[in-house]
């Protein structure tokens, strides 16, 4: 077993490029794990009965960053077996059916590695600031994460 590839890795990827599941599921591969959980968040065409046309993602890009590693630490600390955490979120406009978020965990076993991804994409939608606009075809709406903490403290 080769034990570079094994020692615990974090990968955060903020960008206007299209996200690529391949690529992200690639970097948390690894010899000494047995499961690779991923969650791919992706632009649907509709909502609340209006025509999507795109999403527009805007972000605290540093505080982002800084959030998104405490995520990766937590992770670790909750489940020690996980080896690899991929966290790449698309920035900019993001066309239907292309992914907004992609999150990858590596682990021995798959019950870590799928209880760690749904705690990643539930804590990033609730603490990182990145920010998703709904533009449909005639009007646009800035949406609020329900998840988000600062959303129930400013009414």
């Amino acid at each position: 077993m080769d034990g570079i590839e094994c020692e615990p890795k974090y990968f955060i990827k903020l960008t206007e490029d299209k996200l690529s599941a391949d690529e992200v599921s690639a970097l948390v591969t690894s010899p000494c794990c047995g499961a690779v959980s991923l969650f791919i968040g992706t632009t649907r065409n509709n909502f609340d009965g209006k025509k999507v046309k795109r999403l527009e993602y805007e972000a605290y890009t540093s505080m982002a960053e800084v959030e998104i590693k405490k995520i990766c630490k937590n992770i670790r600390l909750q489940w020690p077996s996980v080896r690899h955490i991929a966290i790449h979120h698309r920035l900019g406009a993001v066309p239907i059916s292309e992914a907004s978020v992609i999150v990858a965990i590596s682990s021995p076993h798959r019950a870590e590695s799928l209880e760690a991804v749904q705690y990643c994409i539930n804590t990033l939608k609730a603490r990182v600031p990145i920010w998703k606009k709904e533009v449909y075809e005639e009007e646009y709406s800035w949406k609020e994460n329900k998840e988000c903490f600062w959303a129930k403290t400013v009414k």
